[in-house]
């Protein structure tokens, strides 16, 4: 079988796609991603094949801008998110990625919730879809909006657009329960997909770090690939380690520079979270759920995207604590962490969100049963 996974050109939005791709790849299937050449370095070692569509992020990002007058990434509105992620996404995409993907002639189309290339393509072709939504649900005003401005591409095509997302046959559900429901419209199958902490290609889980301290916690502080501007992430770790007693370790941008000597390279978070007691994030659904898999409490620092998401669906579930968006007055800061590193409901409720996650079916299962579907 051939399936051709299509996402946004981003590490948010590629990682959580590869523990599916991985498996079928495993199963013998052939894989490849449709997305902006710029991803080649990520995909690279994965060995899928790589179909190039589209610009990169930055692009979109002007764009989005110049249209709507407004940061579709720092304060997304529906009005600036659907022209990001759908009008002008597929403006500068779409024809490129149905002419790659006619060619490599996919058997199953595996898309993200945001990725509005896949749903297109799927229909042109004729392929069934199924899509990731890789954390809690997306309010349905940012839905629906996405889809309306996705509308043209698909009419001039003589194609019917869809009314919402997603849009296909299978809802690929990464959300464990205790983080709340996901909106699934009429006719859409939920299958539950157990998240995982991302890992590089070979699957090693080796920690990256060597073990803390005895007796003293660990927390990861790590605001991921769009958002951990340096200087934000050490603000952060002067704030918490003056007044906190814990080692606290942060991550740098991919490929940033010259290290910084108080932060570790960007590197899979699997490896990461190895010996850490808590995580302090930006609120990355990636990041949540890595840190969930594994039981870890965490502190959401909210910067923007979907992050309010995350940081509401993690305080009600009592797994973590959330700030105020942007950068947090530091004691308020120091009182969140403490929170989470000396309550134990925190870390209790953490173990009980893991254990629905390890209950969730495994990406092979998941792909033996969209292929026995198709």
């Amino acid at each position: 079988m051939r399936v051709l996974f299509s996402c946004v050109p981003a590490i948010g939005h590629t990682y959580p796609l590869l523990p599916l791709a991985r498996a079928f790849a495993r199963r013998g299937d052939r894989v490849a991603f449709m997305t902006a050449a710029g991803m080649t370095p990520v995909l690279a070692a994965e060995g899928f094949d790589h179909l190039p569509a589209g610009p990169m992020p930055d692009a979109l990002f002007a764009e989005a801008a110049a249209r709507t007058g407004q940061d579709a990434a720092a304060d997304p509105t529906p009005e600036s998110v659907s022209a990001f992620f759908g009008e002008i996404r597929l403006d500068t995409t779409a024809d490129e990625a149905v002419a790659v993907a006619r060619e490599w002639a996919p058997d199953l189309v595996v898309n993200e919730l945001t990725d509005t290339v896949g749903p297109l393509v799927a229909a042109v072709l004729g392929a069934p879809l199924a899509t990731l939504s890789f954390g809690p649900g997306v309010p349905a005003e940012f839905r629906t909006a996405i889809a309306a401005s996705t509308a043209p591409h698909f009419t001039a095509r003589g194609l019917d657009a869809p009314a919402t997302l997603p849009a296909g046959r299978w809802l690929l559900d990464l959300c464990p329960d205790a983080l709340g429901p996901v909106g699934i419209p009429d006719g859409v199958t939920r299958l539950p997909l157990r998240p995982e902490a991302h890992r590089g290609p070979d699957g090693d889980v080796t920690p990256a770090l060597a073990p803390p301290a005895p007796g003293r916690p660990r927390v990861l502080v790590t605001f991921g690939s769009h958002f951990g501007d340096p200087e934000i992430v050490l603000d952060l770790l002067t704030a918490m380690r003056d007044g906190v007693d814990a080692e606290f370790v942060g991550t740098a941008l991919p490929g940033a520079g010259p290290a910084e000597p108080r932060l570790v390279p960007f590197q899979p978070m699997a490896g990461l979270l190895a010996g850490v007691t808590a995580v302090v994030t930006h609120g990355g659904a990636g990041t949540v759920l890595g840190a969930l898999s594994l039981g870890l409490p965490v502190v959401v620092v909210p910067q923007g995207a979907d992050q309010f998401i995350q940081a509401a669906a993690v305080t009600a579930a009592g797994c973590g604590v959330a700030t105020a968006p942007g950068r947090p007055d530091p004691e308020r800061l120091r009182a969140a962490v403490r929170t989470v590193l000396e309550d134990p409901a925190y870390a209790a409720a953490a173990a009980d969100v893991r254990k629905q996650i390890d209950a969730m079916p495994s990406p092979e299962e998941v792909a033996a049963a969209l292929s026995g579907a198709i």
